[in-house]
């Protein structure tokens, strides 16, 4: 059996049930860009139920970072799904806030489409919801997907879907309604909605779900240079991880921030719930001239498996910068790859590394992939630790607990991202500049978004059971 360390990713736990699918992914077999795993002991009997529940006990039990933590007493036959029974063995671990519905099973097909092309169906806007007011909002849209064609982008409410408003909906049932009305996410499913605008005009859309790329680096916004008072800033909003060509996004960035001197940086990971270790280590790479060599990260497997740990070192890149101070933007939406990056250059920067905004999601753990083939079946099971050359990583409730610099920050969703006048950039430009700014509260907050009159409390809005794409881009519709 090969491990490795290839995909870390998260999913917010208040997204999913107690038996629905989904939770986060990692990956095995090689490293590098490739998705598949180990074939964890396929064999050719049917795929029945009983099966590839027995399957998936089977890689449990010989790969989960936490054995003494997993429910051998469970009964599969109690449990009518594959993932209604892992979650059920993995209970200790939940309780304890090590194992937050990360390990699930998934399609081969589907991640892997996803990570070799970003290819998705639906409409192509990250949603936020307030469940108190009843309202939901576009934190993102992705700009080759149909909704954005429409007009709807960052700041736009949902006021209704199909005449039903989502105030009834969210009265009836909860976010769970909404992503019901919304329909499933297959090219071809239209729905008329009600659009309210940041300027407050609104506007009626027929919106018809399509294909799309996920492009995990906006040509608008995603890669630029801030002037702040004659200094040269690079700002850096990755959506994700999980996109192999996100390597090459991020390297064609940084040869225009090494050309201007560039050495401040923002890192806006605030909806960014990871993805392929590969693209956290050219990341990591491109901020870390003059450190080749140095230890990057390490991967801590269980002590029957100590023999797969490893140490990734940092290597070199033609246009990588000596980044001297660093601000990560980052929510409760702020996982696992990203994490791993901030993390590791603590050791390095001390305290003119920070995280801007709110408390992270806290995913110190990352997955590796078995897959059995002849049911398009792939179980991410939690089987490593990731820590930095200081061996700091037990950041369970969040990043703000390990970083030496916090600045707290809205996330004002009435400007764009990039926007230097919007609040989590604008304080990150603070502490790039040694301006004082206020610290994270010890607790964590949930993914917060500024309305017009005050900052709201907004949580990413998932479905119960969500596909390979919103795994790892939490609030994708």
């Amino acid at each position: 059996m090969g491990l490795g360390r290839t995909v870390l990713t998260a999913l917010l736990a208040t997204s999913l049930t107690a038996c629905g699918g989904g939770g986060s992914s990692s990956g095995t077999g090689g490293g590098g860009s490739g998705a598949g795993g180990g074939t964890g002991g396929e064999s050719a009997d049917t795929c029945s139920l009983a099966s590839r529940q027995d399957w998936a006990f089977a890689q449990l039990d010989e790969t989960y970072l936490f054995p003494t933590l997993l429910d051998r007493t469970v009964n599969r036959a109690s449990y009518s799904s594959v993932q209604g029974y892992i979650d059920a063995l993995v209970a200790p671990a939940r309780a304890q806030d090590r194992d937050r519905f990360f390990t699930y099973i998934t399609s081969i097909a589907e991640e892997n489409a996803l990570i070799n092309s970003g290819s998705n169906a639906g409409l192509g806007i990250r949603l936020a919801y307030d469940e108190v007011a009843r309202r939901v909002f576009v934190l993102e849209a992705f700009e080759s997907a149909p909704a954005f064609a429409q007009g709807i982008d960052r700041g736009s409410e949902i006021v209704a879907i199909g005449g039903q408003t989502v105030d009834a909906l969210m009265s009836s049932g909860g976010p769970q309604a909404v992503v019901d009305a919304l329909g499933p996410n297959d090219a071809g499913v239209t729905r008329q909605l009600r659009i309210r605008q940041p300027n407050g005009s609104e506007v009626t859309a027929s919106v018809t779900k399509a294909e799309y790329a996920l492009d995990p680096i906006s040509d608008r916004y995603g890669a630029q240079i801030i002037d702040d008072g004659g200094t040269k800033v690079g700002y850096v909003n990755l959506r994700t991880f999980i996109i192999d060509d996100a390597k090459r996004q991020l390297r064609e960035a940084f040869v225009v921030f090494r050309s201007e001197g560039v050495t401040r940086i923002i890192l806006d990971f605030r909806y960014n719930g990871g993805g392929l270790l590969s693209v956290a280590d050219v990341l990591g790479d491109l901020l870390a001239e003059g450190r080749a060599g140095q230890v990057f990260s390490k991967t801590v497997f269980r002590d029957s498996l100590s023999s797969s740990n490893e140490t990734q070192v940092f290597g070199t890149e033609a246009n990588a910068i000596a980044a001297t101070r660093i601000a990560v933007i980052g929510t409760e939406a702020t996982a696992s790859a990203s994490e791993l990056v901030a993390n590791a250059f603590i050791p390095y920067l001390g305290s003119n590394i920070a995280l801007i905004g709110t408390d992270t999601f806290g995913k110190p753990v990352g997955q590796i992939a078995r897959d059995r083939s002849a049911c398009d079946d792939r179980l991410r099971v939690v089987a490593f630790r990731a820590v930095n050359a200081n061996d700091q990583g037990d950041y369970y409730s969040g990043l703000a607990s390990v970083m030496p610099r916090t600045c707290r920050a809205d996330d004002d969703i009435t400007r764009a991202l990039g926007d230097p006048a919007e609040a989590s950039v604008s304080t990150a430009l603070d502490f790039l500049a040694g301006r004082s700014c206020a610290a994270i509260g010890a607790a964590p907050s949930p993914v917060a978004a500024s309305a017009p009159a005050a900052p709201a409390k907004r949580e990413l809005l998932m479905p119960t059971a969500p596909s390979p794409a919103q795994i790892e881009i939490p609030g994708l519709q």
